[in-house]
């Protein structure tokens, strides 16, 4: 019987050690061979990044001497095309202004120029000034065709009372009278009254925060009503000593339709759009304004902003949020520029430089209360 031969541990450990050194070297051959065709990848993509970045600057630099070009000889930059025919809402967004100056302004000298967003969100300024509020039964501006209910002492802000009295002077020339503003501005004394009566009434069945929580589904909080802005009226037809003319719905009536289908033309707008009301085919805004309760509110906005709100279906809170997205815009009818509106962030500061073309002079500006300044410019 053979006997097996002994093996040498130190030539098994030498055996062992080579292995693992070609091991070692061959993986790092591989792991270098990697290595550097990755960064030959890399250095590759980079470089054609580099080549499409550097001809975008080019493009860039092109287009920006086009563009500054343009602007120092007063030339008109070519906008986006438009529809002939209708109105159409154009995006500027890429286009600065032309022919750009500055006027200084205060923040009360824009505040109540009809854009001021009040909703449970945004509350009204501190800085709010009602000595601007007039009485409607005395406002003695233009031809004054609205009256409020007997006895009653509404207020407006005149801008307010001026389109209405636009607005209603064309409704009463086609035989459609007895417009009567139901409701106007609310102090915020008499929306405080509003608010705790409601709260009185659920103080039974509610407490503490869920008795303020309750109460704000019936009655804003004060200083967050639309009707504390005064440009905000609730209307209704209303004609002494008739009970026929008094007791119709506003909604439903000849006057409430044609109010409701025409109101914009005159920079005004129906407040909480809901489904179907006020008219059939009216979208609902609830969900945006917060307000599910039908009621007959009109705001003023101004024409320009109107004719946006109505042409691309938008209640103030998606118009404010549309113009931050679309800051600069131009609205078109038939294929003629009617106004071009620009907003331009303020923040909260006193004193404003306000940007505005010299192509037109015809603006109005107003604060949007979150931050900005809409302003509109006329071309008509």
């Amino acid at each position: 019987m053979s006997k097996e031969k002994k093996r040498d541990p130190i030539k098994v450990m030498l055996r062992w050690t080579v292995i693992l050194a070609v091991v070692a070297v061959a993986a790092l051959l591989l792991g270098n061979a990697i290595t550097s065709y990755r960064a030959g990848v890399l250095k590759a993509r980079q470089d054609e990044a580099e080549k499409i970045n550097a001809k975008r600057d080019e493009e860039y630099a092109v287009a920006l001497a086009e563009f500054e070009a343009a602007s120092q000889s007063g030339a008109n930059l070519a906008w986006p095309a438009q529809k002939t025919e209708g109105w159409d809402v154009v995006d500027l967004t890429n286009y600065p202004l032309e022919n750009v100056y500055t006027v200084t302004v205060n923040r009360s000298d824009i505040m109540n120029g009809g854009m001021l967003l009040v909703n449970q969100w945004h509350s009204r300024p501190d800085d709010f000034n009602e000595s601007e509020l007039v009485s409607i039964m005395s406002y003695v501006g233009s031809r004054n065709l609205l009256y409020g209910l007997p006895g009653s002492s509404t207020q407006l802000m005149p801008v307010a009372i001026n389109a209405l009295n636009e607005c209603i002077a064309d409704a009463n020339a086609i035989g459609l009278t007895n417009y009567t503003i139901l409701e106007g501005y609310r102090s915020m004394d008499e929306q405080q009254q509003l608010f705790d009566k409601q709260m009185e009434s659920l103080s039974s069945r509610y407490s503490g925060d869920a008795l303020i929580e309750r109460t704000k589904r019936y009655v804003n909080y004060p200083g967050t009503s639309e009707y504390q802005t005064g440009l905000s009226f609730r209307m209704r037809i209303y004609k002494k000593g008739d009970s026929q003319v008094n007791d119709q719905a506003f909604s439903t009536s000849e006057q409430g339709k044609w109010l409701a289908e025409n109101s914009w033309r005159y920079g005004i707008v129906f407040r909480f759009p809901l489904t179907d009301y006020p008219l059939p085919y009216t979208a609902d805004k609830s969900y945006k304004t917060g307000i599910s309760t039908q009621m007959n509110l009109y705001r003023y906005v101004g024409k320009g902003n109107a004719a946006v709100m109505h042409t691309l279906d938008l209640c103030l809170e998606e118009y404010v949020e549309y113009l931050q997205e679309h800051p600069h815009i131009a609205v078109f009818e038939d294929g003629t520029l009617k106004y071009e509106i620009y907003r331009q962030y303020v923040g909260d500061a006193d004193s404003i430089e306000l940007q505005l073309t010299g192509k037109t002079a015809g603006y109005d500006s107003s604060l949007d209360n979150m931050g900005g300044v809409i302003t509109v410019f006329s071309y008509y």
